[in-house]
């Protein structure tokens, strides 16, 4: 006879299971019933790019002449940087910049804000309908507008999302190889649930919405930007679509603290954002519900998922021969991801174990998280991630 605890655990694994291998599976298949909405703009919409930036002295000089290379009509651009505080000399090389491009403009916060914050108050300057969000690190290849604003000549696409590539160095971006297969693996997912209209988190390197669906970022909380952006537009009804050939590039963190310290960031205001949509794992569309029960609410929880499968695991495993196989590939499991802590403090990717160590990092940093947001010690204020 089955008992609770078997029962418990064949639920979690179930869910486990469903988050990364079934659900991937039906929005794929059920993608390939959607028409495709490829099909050449007319000229493409006016539009206002918005930069959140603070101490980007580095990169802000870079990524305003790689916005000047697009083959847009700049006639139908403006670019408004938000400068929160700046304190190295961001605001003099935008300054600089704006005597060269009558597109762009700069708006200075005197006071540290946050990039919610500032978000909010560019969103006051801007003169065009569809809004385009990116970072001061972030590279778009010279078609990357022009194809990102391609959806909006359909009326029910509320959000387009551009394709994010995570490179390492020179010689990768120009390879297109991705950080790591991880990451291919959620590209892929976000393609599938674009084709669907219910993308439910953007890369916040590189997407668009419609201004008029712009909902005022929170904070008082602390949430994250693209995930709160993008699930207000799904949550009223709306398309949020996925451009794969709207293309750019960042470059992924320097070291593991420093990547670790951006997912427990992301991981704890990821779980604020949360009480904001809990809603939608009752939303009317029951795709969407489930894409948001599977693709977040279960991903944000998966590290105590994880916990309590290995303690069952142990328990059980000498009542039950599958949950002891299960238990040792756990082990196997475990075992990788510490050799690919091993090879990473010695600068060694074999994917093997790099993948693991990845998959564990991301965990460990999104438990952390919610310790955090339990805390209410999750803050509006966010620091550079020198990439």
């Amino acid at each position: 006879m089955i008992s609770l605890l078997e029962i418990l655990f064949y639920i979690i694994f179930l869910a486990v299971v469903n988050s990364f291998l079934i659900y991937p599976l039906i929005i794929t298949l059920y993608a390939r019933t959607k028409p495709s909405r490829n099909g050449e703009s007319d000229g493409g919409p006016a539009i206002s790019i918005l930069i959140a930036a603070h101490n980007e002295e580095k990169v802000i000089a870079g990524r305003i002449e790689n916005i000047a290379l697009s083959d847009y009509d700049f006639s139908k651009i403006e670019v408004i940087v938000g400068s929160d505080a700046s304190d190295d000399r961001t605001d003099e090389i935008l300054r600089e910049k704006m005597g060269k491009y009558d597109w762009l403009k700069i708006y200075v916060s005197e006071n540290r804000c946050g990039k919610a914050g500032i978000l909010n108050e560019i969103i006051k300057q801007v003169n065009h309908k569809i809004l385009v969000f990116t970072d001061s690190n972030t590279v778009f290849k010279v078609d990357t507008l022009r194809n990102l604003v391609r959806d909006f000549r359909l009326d029910e696409v509320g959000g387009v999302c551009g394709k994010l590539i995570l490179v390492d160095d020179e010689t990768s971006r120009n390879e297109g190889v991705e950080e790591t297969r991880y990451w291919k693996y959620e590209t892929f997912i976000k393609r599938a649930e674009g084709r669907c209209g219910v993308l439910l988190s953007a890369n916040g390197g590189i997407f668009a919405i419609r201004k008029e669906l712009f909902r005022t970022i929170p904070t008082e909380k602390a949430v994250t930007d693209d995930l709160f952006i993008s699930l207000s537009i799904v949550s009223i009804g709306r398309l949020f679509t996925y451009a794969e050939d709207a293309v750019a590039f960042e470059n992924i963190g320097r070291d593991i603290k420093t990547e670790f310290n951006r997912k427990l960031r992301f991981s704890a205001t990821n779980f604020q954002t949360l009480v904001f949509f809990r809603r939608l794992l009752i939303n009317k569309n029951r795709l969407l519900g489930y894409a948001f029960l599977s693709h977040k609410v279960t991903r944000w929880i998966l590290p105590w998922f994880l916990l309590v499968l290995l303690i069952l695991s142990f328990m059980l495993s000498a009542v039950n021969i599958l949950i002891f196989l299960f238990m040792t590939a756990q082990v196997v499991f475990y075992f990788f991801s510490f050799m690919g802590l091993l090879m990473s403090l010695i600068k060694v990717r074999v994917q093997i174990f790099s993948l693991p160590y990845f998959f564990v990092v991301s965990n460990i940093a999104a438990a952390a998280g919610f310790i955090k947001f339990l805390r209410n010690k999750h803050s509006v204020i966010w620091e550079v991630t020198r990439r």
